[in-house]
């Protein structure tokens, strides 16, 4: 089940960064997203759910129970068992260290605008 609704959330959003709030490699590919000008989705596997009106455009909180299952499915999915995990138009990208050598090497900004995803592009969407 987790599974199947980490797949639809990737799928229907075209980036999607898989979180805990305390991780600080999750805050640093949170602020690079925003910095330059992303539209995205945040995962946050560590909170409990909210009232609807509470949440955050972007944000979407998923309470421990089910984080941890969202978490062992995204690796058995991606093999990958650490957060950040991003998504971009759907494919698995990785992680921190992974978006910040695409922002480095200007592959990030390019990818993020083939998938509609700065907020100065046309087709930017939540």
């Amino acid at each position: 089940m987790a599974l199947l609704k980490a797949k639809e959330i990737v799928s229907s959003t075209p980036v999607v960064v898989f979180s805990k709030t305390y991780c600080s490699y999750c805050k640093r590919v949170k602020q690079l997203l925003s910095e330059v000008g992303a539209v995205y989705k945040v995962i946050e596997l560590d909170q409990q759910d909210l009232p609807i009106s509470l949440r955050p455009n972007s944000c979407m909180l998923i309470n421990s129970e089910d984080g941890d299952e969202t978490q062992a499915a995204l690796e058995e999915w991606t093999g990958q068992r650490t957060m950040p995990n991003v998504f971009i138009d759907g494919k698995q990208i990785g992680g921190c260290d992974v978006l910040m050598v695409k922002h480095q090497a200007g592959t990030l900004v390019p990818l993020l605008t083939d998938a509609g995803a700065l907020a100065n592009s046309t087709s930017a969407q939540l």
